[in-house]
């Protein structure tokens, strides 16, 4: 079940560019996944399922595209389509007196289109529909070697203030 595919979710201005900011389609995967796999951190992971229409990420773009927690977006440039992707979930919670928490993940923004303020447009749009769909705190992850991904999210106002660990499940 698709909730308002591909529909647009914001307009946002780059110095007299428009970034549209709407929902990913199914149609976008592959340029989401190479959007992901284009990274270092990402690639040496290993973790990229063949080929890029198959089933592991329809299926995973379909629970995503389901759950009214979740939203999948890409950003588009007059000329060019899904420059950028970023995912974010909605976690409510008991914590911080049932604080709803808006997680980030996967941001990430075509090589060729950094530096142009996209991720940084992006981010601050995701803090600002995060508060108006009732979160009270943002939080990402990044892994330790993103030191100028860990700058940039400073320059945005977050501040490291947790060790985050992670563990594999599965084989």
């Amino acid at each position: 079940m698709t909730h308002n595919a591909g529909m647009s979710l914001a307009t946002l201005d780059l110095d007299g560019t428009d970034l549209a900011v709407r929902r990913a389609v199914v149609a976008d995967l592959p340029a989401i996944v190479a959007l992901l796999e284009s990274d270092p951190v990402t690639r040496a992971r290993g973790d990229f399922a063949e080929p890029v229409a198959g089933s592991v990420y329809r299926g995973a773009f379909e629970r995503i595209d389901a759950d009214p927690a979740q939203l999948l977006v890409v950003a588009d440039l007059p000329e060019a389509p899904v420059v950028a992707t970023m995912q974010l979930t909605w976690i409510p919670g008991l914590a911080r007196a049932g604080s709803t928490r808006l997680q980030v993940e996967a941001v990430r923004v075509d090589e060729v289109h950094r530096s142009r303020g996209i991720g940084a447009a992006l981010v601050r749009w995701a803090c600002e529909e995060g508060e108006r769909r009732g979160a009270t705190l943002v939080q990402l992850t990044s892994d330790r070697r993103r030191e100028r991904a860990h700058a940039f999210y400073e320059r945005l106002g977050f501040t490291g203030s947790h060790v985050g660990y992670k563990r594999r499940l599965g084989g």
